[in-house]
């Protein structure tokens, strides 16, 4: 069977949905067959990050209420051969939906692809614990803030309540110019507190913005370090042992340079 991970974290804005679309991708792009599941129920986003909202027809409700099966419902990807999307509903309520059922659900999934994404809703009520029933492992998103990361020790022990203990951490949009100014938590800090193994940091890309609104994630941009950052995720997510690189700090000229010469 499949391996089925749901990407959380408690605080909403920290990448959740870009970190499942990017990584999802990143993981079809290695030859794995991926589906990536929203599970924010009436709020969904991740059709439109992926650039799938105008191909989305039926849900994952309809699927659960048996309106259609669910290989009718499963979205294929315009860029990666291998790569669905499972749409969340906007008409329903995330109470609308039984953890059973969510269960059910990543239990057939798992039957058909080797990885189930889970893109989980923010906070910590019905939405998540939907997302997460049927999960076996998880990756734990934060941004470096003080706030982000209380959230994601909170979720840690909700998931370790479920007993979901395979957890993973992925710090995201790490900016080492504020680290290195004190204005920012640096990530030794991050896994001090949060006592997971670290799978991957993202760096700070402004890009990031534009992909989402595009509709195209970072890892089709073989320039973008932040892209490379989500593919090197997908190997080690395979098994791959690979070193987590240090960002480093960018100096004024430094960055003035690379603009004017188009060096980024």
């Amino acid at each position: 069977m499949g391996r089925a991970i749901v990407i959380t974290s408690g605080k909403g804005g920290v990448g959740k949905s870009t970190s499942t679309a990017n990584l999802g991708t990143a993981l079809a792009m290695l030859g794995r067959a991926v589906v990536v599941v929203d599970a924010d129920v009436g709020l969904r986003n991740l059709d439109i990050i992926m650039g799938l909202e105008s191909r989305v027809v039926y849900t994952s409700m309809d699927v659960i209420e048996g309106t259609c099966d669910i290989e009718k419902a499963l979205v294929k990807d315009r860029r990666v051969e291998n790569l669905r999307l499972l749409a969340a509903s906007q008409k329903n309520n995330k109470t609308d939906i039984q953890a059973k059922q969510m269960k059910e659900l990543c239990l057939e999934l798992k039957d058909m692809f080797d990885y189930v994404l889970i893109d989980s809703p923010a906070g910590i009520e019905q939405g998540f614990q939907n997302a997460s029933v049927g999960a076996d492992e998880a990756l734990i998103v934060t941004t470096p803030e003080v706030a982000a990361v209380r959230d994601a020790d909170r979720i840690i022990g909700l998931l370790q309540s479920m007993e979901i203990n395979d957890m993973n951490l992925v710090i995201n949009r790490l900016s080492p110019n504020m680290v290195k100014a004190g204005d920012m938590m640096n990530q030794q800090d991050i896994i001090d507190i949060l006592s997971i193994k670290l799978i991957g940091v993202i760096p700070e890309d402004q890009e990031m913005v534009v992909s989402t609104n595009r509709g195209l994630p970072l890892t089709h941009d073989r320039r973008s370090i932040a892209g490379d950052s989500f593919k090197r995720i997908a190997r080690r997510l395979e098994g791959e042992e690979l070193p987590i690189p240090t960002f480093k700090p960018e100096s004024w000229f430094g960055s003035l340079f690379d603009k004017l010469f188009n060096w980024g």
